[in-house]
């Protein structure tokens, strides 16, 4: 896996506008703060212990942080006067469990002061989530720095779960990502759960013919709706995204297979051929599926476009 790794880091990949790509390396802070992932790791450990949702919180916030302005830390930083930060964009206000990154920053800074940026520690802590979560774990390349401009108006960019295929492939591939990066990223659908907001336009009102989506399983719509009725009035209502929310495995692209997929953006990965036969590949193989998503994870974790080590994750210095 090592040897993936550094054949990955030879191709650094940047988003259009992001600046001059920072160097990434797998023993970035050997000399310089050696022990960062052993604290990094405690601190997600810590806070696992205390609440089962960190992790899928976690690998959600490290995605979105890297489809906006590359992996930058811009999610973590919070708005200031009349400019609305990421964090606070309509997609990402059920992001959650920032804090985790906070007190991994603060001890990291009290035996490191200035040295690992907070796009590091998240890269680090989402690697460390999926790895405590029964998945696999990989060298995390680091060197990224942090960036200076967080705004909500740019989460537009990050790709929605009413995506069909087409959107998906152009989301990513605008980002060099390839689809089996796509399929594989998708899989981090393993962990966590989903408000209603997310599925609702597939149980309620799908089309001018169905009401359901019909690529869904009559069953699993059936209990869709009854958690997220059409005038649901619960804030928090939703639903775990597989039977297994807490342990990163490959039910998610089984589920998938069964009509039980459970945004439109999941089971648009069954209308193009090839992404369809990924899916079956990682349904049919955990280990496919781990090796792609390590290998997916360090490409995406890869695109940079930062400018400082901050102090404190939450503000720029």
């Amino acid at each position: 896996m090592a040897a993936v790794i550094a054949a990955l880091l030879s191709s650094l990949l940047m988003l259009p506008g992001s600046s001059q790509v920072n160097a990434l390396s797998l023993n970035y802070y050997e000399q310089t703060c050696p022990v960062a992932e052993i604290i990094i790791s405690n601190a997600v450990k810590k806070a696992m212990a205390e609440d089962q949702r960190v992790p899928a919180a976690l690998l959600r916030m490290h995605f979105h942080d890297c489809f906006i302005r590359g992996c930058d830390a811009s999610v973590l930083l919070n708005s200031v006067g009349k400019n609305t930060a990421e964090k606070d964009g309509p997609p990402n206000v059920s992001l959650h469990a920032f804090y985790v990154i906070d007190n991994a920053k603060k001890e990291v800074e009290a035996l490191c002061p200035g040295v690992v940026s907070c796009a590091d520690i998240l890269a680090l802590a989402a690697r460390d989530a999926v790895a405590l979560s029964g998945g696999p774990t990989w060298d995390v390349p680091k060197g990224r720095k942090d960036g200076k401009t967080s705004k909500a108006t740019e989460t537009v960019q990050l790709p929605a779960p009413t995506f069909n295929i087409s959107q998906l492939q152009q989301s990513f591939s605008q980002r060099g990502l390839s689809m089996d990066d796509l399929v594989a990223l998708s899989g981090g659908h393993t962990l966590g759960f989903s408000h209603c907001s997310s599925f609702q336009n597939r149980i309620h009102n799908f089309n001018t013919t169905h009401d359901t989506d019909p690529s869904m399983h009559p069953s699993f719509a059936a209990s869709l709706k009854s958690v997220c009725p059409i005038q649901n009035r619960a804030k928090n209502a939703g639903t775990t995204m597989d039977p297994s929310p807490t342990t990163f495995d490959n039910t998610y692209f089984k589920l998938i297979l069964q009509g039980k997929g459970l945004f439109s953006s999941d089971q648009a990965l069954l209308t193009s051929s090839d992404t369809k036969d990924l899916v079956s590949k990682f349904a049919n193989s955990h280990e496919a599926f781990s090796t792609a998503f390590v290998k997916a994870m360090v490409t995406m974790s890869s695109i940079t476009g930062g400018e400082e080590v901050r102090k404190d994750c939450r503000v720029v210095n």
